[in-house]
């Protein structure tokens, strides 16, 4: 049985990690409430730049791009976008858990796919098991601008303009509340179904539609990069708040347990003192 100097130095321990876990919801809370305003703000510009795209694409008779074209699929591309810390509850090992087995599902040897990681977590995780990781990013702001991932989403749209893969999915968190994050995959090129959802609109443009979609098609693809950052950075937070008030609530259990056993313990050595001194009372009578 433990003693009562060890249950007090557990209670003590108990109470100071319940106060960082306390202190790191709070943190989580104010980022998340930021994150899922940035989440938002992006949905209309998205809506919007993707009306447009969808409306030329399809809309014209003399529009022709090649990433709006399937090609046989001799190498695929995934883009997964984690964290760069831990402490999120399931946030990353829902995602890496989804996309470690659709690659083993689908492929056979690293010659048939890259792997685009975005966070630490999923790029150490891919490392470890000697996946193909062709490109990765870390140290990515938690509220995070355009400008942190227009290198790599860049170099991913252009890894399939040259030929690299002939199509790439994305895997992310999706946030849909505070409590509730989906694991989402998402093709992103070819854009083959860029009208499935989409209410066309007749545009007048110049010079004409292929050159206009040279331009905005790369400009949509990276866009979607970022939205699905962005949504995922949301989740992030949202995953790390809960997580993080689960284990202040875990704490608060422990120390009720640590506090009545230490209770207990005390009452049985007071009961045994009191016992010793009445005993020694009746022997000298």
């Amino acid at each position: 049985m433990a003693s009562l100097r060890d249950i007090k130095s557990r209670i003590v321990s108990t109470k100071k990690t319940s106060q960082i876990t306390k202190a790191m919801e709070m943190v989580s809370a104010a980022k998340w409430n930021r994150g899922v305003m940035n989440a938002k703000s992006f949905v209309p510009y998205m809506e919007k730049i993707q009306e447009v795209t969808a409306s030329i694409a399809v809309g014209s008779k003399d529009a022709n791009h090649p990433m709006l074209q399937s090609r046989p699929v001799k190498k695929t591309g995934y883009l997964v976008i984690t964290s760069d810390r831990g402490l999120a509850g399931a946030y990353n090992s829902n995602i890496l858990r989804q996309v470690y087995q659709t690659i083993k599902d689908r492929h056979k040897s690293n010659d048939e796919f890259g792997i685009i990681a975005i966070g630490r977590v999923g790029r150490d995780f891919f490392i470890k098991r000697g996946m193909n990781v062709v490109l990765d990013i870390v140290g990515i702001s938690d509220q995070p601008s355009f400008d942190d991932i227009k290198a790599i989403a860049s170099s991913t749209v252009g890894m399939f303009s040259d030929g690299t893969f002939d199509e790439l999915y994305m895997y992310y968190s999706h946030y849909i509340s505070a409590i509730s994050q989906e694991v989402t995959q998402k093709k992103l090129l070819p854009l083959t179904d860029i009208s499935a959802s989409t209410k066309l609109t007749s545009y007048e443009f110049e010079p004409n539609a292929e050159e206009i979609l040279e331009v905005l098609l790369p400009q949509y693809a990276e866009s979607l990069i970022y939205g699905a950052l962005l949504d995922g950075k949301a989740s992030e937070h949202a995953a790390r708040m809960t997580a993080m008030r689960n284990a202040t609530d875990n704490a608060k259990e422990l120390i009720n347990a640590y506090s009545l056993k230490y209770n207990r313990a005390r009452q049985a050595a007071i009961t045994q003192e009191i016992t010793e001194i009445v005993g020694g009372a009746s022997a000298l009578e």
